[in-house]
């Protein structure tokens, strides 16, 4: 298996049109079928709360530096869209593949009335949910899909017992679009209570059990295409259409990957078509879809348009968008501190960076007493911009509302959390420490990945003790077993999660700083 930088893993004879929409916007490939019907999916996926854009490093716009997206131009983006599609003759249905939540101070101050704004600006008409959707919990969740008003779809999720969701999920929406029945499958992440906050009362289960299942109804009505309105990612999405029957198309999301022109990979018993455009609001994607009467897919076109700085804003989302950040302006020009560059965050899911050690830094400082700290990658949302540092880029970059915590553990335990960290990498588990450095080989099997580990700050230096008990600073995610940590939940001698807000910590680190340094110390180390 090879993989594109942008468009991820490509999988030989199954994938047969990835080339970047800027070097081959297609045509609609021969139909196999007479048409029966012209439709257009316009389709958005991982969008962040990033209503004012975002720079490449995925820091906060700024003014003189590049951004792109932002929600007043990507509605622009899909008013045009949808504009050529109607003058091309075809229906629309605009869907979300989830992670409206999380990203910005948008969210952080009105918990997810301002993503449901400008979706419906844009029109959107059915949604699944993604990981990050959760972190608010169901009454978050709940109050966010009355104000958004369209379904969330998602097969392999039974709220039947949460009361705060209460008619708000179903399975799947058959819409009837241009004459055409199109079912729209929603699917989750199953990991859900491992890597968010849903709460005790959902429940989730096998996707592809799921899905087939939704089809099935589906199809027990009449003939129909089916689209997968997935938000479990790309190499998720692939493996689904070559193992359930029937799926015409998956619209895609969590992996943020930039599939444009539509993947066409060999279904179990047909073609499917796979997009995902990107995310943070700076992709629109479009998949034109010509739709024989047994609802299979005659023919395809369409890929995702960047979101870029010189398209023009939707004039009516700009003012809505105003008027949601109206109480954000002083919180966020607050003045922290001052760097040089180079803190990004797209290199922590892989090993060392700059501002994973600074946040450990910053939990260590915050409890004195620990031996070490231990904070996840995927935590760290984004970037910290050059020069000034203020508050509202802090609170960015840590979203989540997260607390420190503490726990105490034997060292063997230890060292299973840091085998649990490295054991995915490229997920949001990978850990970033302080008072702590370690050796571990990728390639190693599961459970040895550690090579050495060893507690580097002054009360107790040396190897790690798997015998010996120390005291480590994480945050409460983590410690409530969060990221697959189930340890620091299950085997903490004593535990105590109620610290200050890891934003609070991370701003006084900051703050007493001055100058922020970005610098790679050799705590982790790949052989």
């Amino acid at each position: 298996m090879t993989q594109h930088p942008i468009l991820g893993p490509i999988l030989g004879r199954r994938l047969f049109a990835t080339l970047p929409l800027a070097l081959a916007a297609p045509a609609l490939r021969a139909p196999a079928a007479q048409t029966a019907a012209r439709v257009t999916l316009l389709h958005l996926n991982d969008f962040h709360s990033r209503h004012e854009g975002a720079q490449p490093s995925g820091a906060a716009c700024r003014a003189g530096a590049p951004c792109a997206g932002g929600a007043a131009r990507l509605v622009a983006g899909f008013h045009a869209a949808r504009a050529a599609a109607v003058a091309e003759g075809r229906a629309v249905l605009a869907l979300d593949a989830g992670d409206q939540f999380l990203g910005s101070l948008f969210y952080t101050l009105h918990k997810g009335m301002a993503e449901a704004a400008v979706q419906r600006q844009w029109g959107v008409q059915a949604m699944a949910p993604g990981n990050h959707d959760f972190n608010g919990g169901p009454a978050v969740l709940g109050a966010y899909l009355r104000a958004l008003g369209v379904p969330l779809l998602a097969a392999n999720l039974d709220a039947a017992a949460e009361p705060e969701l209460a008619g708000l999920v179903a399975p799947y929406h058959v819409f009837t679009v241009g004459g055409a029945r199109i079912g729209v499958v929603g699917l989750t992440l199953e990991n859900i209570p491992q890597i968010s906050s849903p709460g005790p009362r959902l429940r989730f289960t096998a996707a592809e059990e799921a899905v087939a299942r939704a089809i099935a109804a589906i199809r027990a009505q009449g003939p129909a295409s089916i689209v997968v309105l997935s938000h479990r990612g790309l190499s998720a999405d692939q493996a689904l259409a070559s193992a359930v029957p029937g799926i015409d198309v998956i619209v895609g999301g969590h992996s943020h990957t930039l599939v444009s022109p539509p993947q066409l990979a060999d279904g179990a018993d047909r073609p499917v078509r796979i997009v995902q455009a990107g995310a943070l609001g700076r992709w629109r994607g479009r998949l034109d879809l010509d739709l024989a009467a047994d609802g299979r897919v005659a023919a395809h076109a369409g890929g995702s348009e960047e979101i870029t700085a010189e398209m023009p804003e939707d004039a009516a989302t700009a003012r809505l968008v105003a008027g949601f950040a109206a109480p954000l302006g002083e919180l966020r020009a607050r003045p922290v501190a001052r760097n040089a560059g180079g803190l990004e965050n797209t290199t922590c899911r892989l090993g060392e960076c700059a501002i994973g050690n600074l946040l450990a830094d910053a939990l260590l400082r915050a409890a004195p007493q620990a031996d070490c700290a231990l904070t996840n990658a995927g935590g760290i949302r984004t970037g910290l911009p050059a020069g000034q540092i203020t508050l509202g880029d802090v609170l960015t970059t840590l979203p989540f509302s997260n607390t420190l915590a503490t726990a105490r553990l034997r060292g063997a335990v230890l060292l299973a959390a840091l085998e649990n960290g490295v054991s995915n990498p490229g997920s949001g588990r990978f850990p970033q420490v302080s008072g702590l450095a370690f050796t571990w080989n990728p390639l190693a099997p599961a459970g040895q990945r550690i090579a050495e580990a060893r507690i580097t700050t002054a009360r107790r230096p040396g190897p790690i003790d798997a015998e010996a008990d120390y005291l480590v600073a994480t945050n409460d995610f983590l410690r409530r077993g969060g990221d697959g940590y189930a340890m620091l939940r299950d085997a903490a001698l004593e535990a105590y999660d109620a610290g200050p807000p890891l934003e609070d910590a991370f701003a006084a680190h900051l703050a007493a700083l001055g100058d922020v340094p970005a610098r790679l110390e050799g705590r982790i180390t790949a052989r």
